[in-house]
């Protein structure tokens, strides 16, 4: 299935909130008044669903998320549908989403990181849609760090979006009861990217990933079939990227083991490991997990990648090729928006 990228984002546009997982609470009400103010701000139009509370650790019962992104994201008047946050088991949802329906229909934008990777990655694979992983609307306030894209920009980019690690990270969430306002990231940490062969690298791929807790239940099923993705595309091959927001090194090898055996990277050209959120193990870190599972791959693995829970957030667009080089540390990302969007324009017109 050929992926097909939603139409460039512009000012007076509708963009659809609701929460496919996990609502907001009454106490963070504020810092979600900022944010729709933010893309307000910006032009855009926005209307908030009716799943967007915190009755329990999701927003409303599965039926009803279902039905309310079924229907922003078929609704021709939204341009992209962007939840609050991820949450904990948006994997309920799965199985009422009508991905037949979705492939038939004209993309819009899909956009966030952690659980919505759950949705984000079956809507690429099945449906054909490319989606935006990146900040979600809580997120949205912040202003860019210098290097990187806002994903707004990003869905309004006509042409080639690139973006630097900006060399400088920050662990740890704001609390936004506190602090709603908030609007700029503080990045006190150094970090850049690296190989874990060491040396550079410069390579291209079809971009796909999100987030390894939520994904790994996946990984096997027909929901999240990377390795057909990967024939499908392997004359050009993927860049799969994973991050983990909890799980201890353990966890994570014995996730990043389970995608190796399902294929998720046999068609890789480089695998790329978001920086992780949680801490390294009293006598195992992070980086010997992904070296356990991965070490033995004949392509580069790239290491502590600017996606996922750590701040500042690079957003990626799944389905899309990229270039990804890394050179003294300092990582960039290119993608080709433009020439996706021909290549979406071309697909349409053929005949059959």
């Amino acid at each position: 299935m050929s992926v097909r990228l939603p139409r460039a984002l512009r000012a007076g546009d509708r963009v659809g909130v609701t929460s496919p997982s996990s609502g907001v609470p009454e106490q963070l009400r504020e810092r979600l008044a900022v944010a729709v103010r933010s893309l307000e701000a910006r032009g855009l139009e926005v209307e908030v669903g009716r799943c967007i509370g915190a009755p329990s650790h999701v927003s409303a019962p599965r039926e009803e998320r279902a039905e309310e992104l079924m229907r922003m994201l078929l609704d021709p008047a939204i341009a992209a549908v962007v939840p609050p946050w991820g949450g904990e088991t948006g994997i309920d949802l799965l199985d009422l989403l009508d991905f037949e329906a979705l492939a038939a229909a004209d993309p819009c934008w899909l956009v966030g990181y952690s659980d919505l990777t759950t949705v984000m990655v079956p809507l690429t694979l099945r449906s054909g849609w490319a989606t935006l992983h990146g900040g979600n609307l809580m997120d949205t306030p912040y202003r860019a760090v210098e290097g990187t894209a806002h994903w707004v920009d990003v869905a309004m980019a006509e042409t080639a979006v690139d973006q630097q690690s900006p060399g400088r990270y920050r662990h740890g969430f704001v609390d936004y009861a506190r602090h709603p306002g908030v609007d700029r990231y503080r990045l006190d940490e150094p970090g850049g990217w690296q190989v874990l062969s060491g040396g550079d690298v410069e390579v291209t791929g079809r971009v796909i990933g999100g987030c390894i807790e939520v994904l790994s239940p996946l990984a096997a099923t027909p929901y999240a079939d990377v390795a057909a993705f990967g024939r499908e595309h392997a004359g050009e091959g993927l860049l799969v990227y994973l991050e983990a927001c909890e799980w201890n090194p353990y966890d994570v090898a014995r996730a990043l083991h389970g995608f190796r055996l399902a294929g998720w990277f046999a068609d890789a050209n480089a695998v790329l490991i978001g920086r992780p959120a949680a801490p390294d193990g009293a006598s195992w870190t992070q980086h010997d997990a992904v070296r356990d599972a991965l070490g033995s791959l004949e392509v580069p693995v790239i290491l502590d990648v600017d996606c996922g829970h750590v701040a500042p957030y690079l957003p990626l667009v799944n389905g899309v090729p990229a270039t990804v080089t890394v050179r003294d540390g300092v990582g960039s990302i290119h993608q080709d928006l433009a020439a996706s969007r021909a290549e979406t324009q071309r697909t349409a017109a053929r005949p059959g």
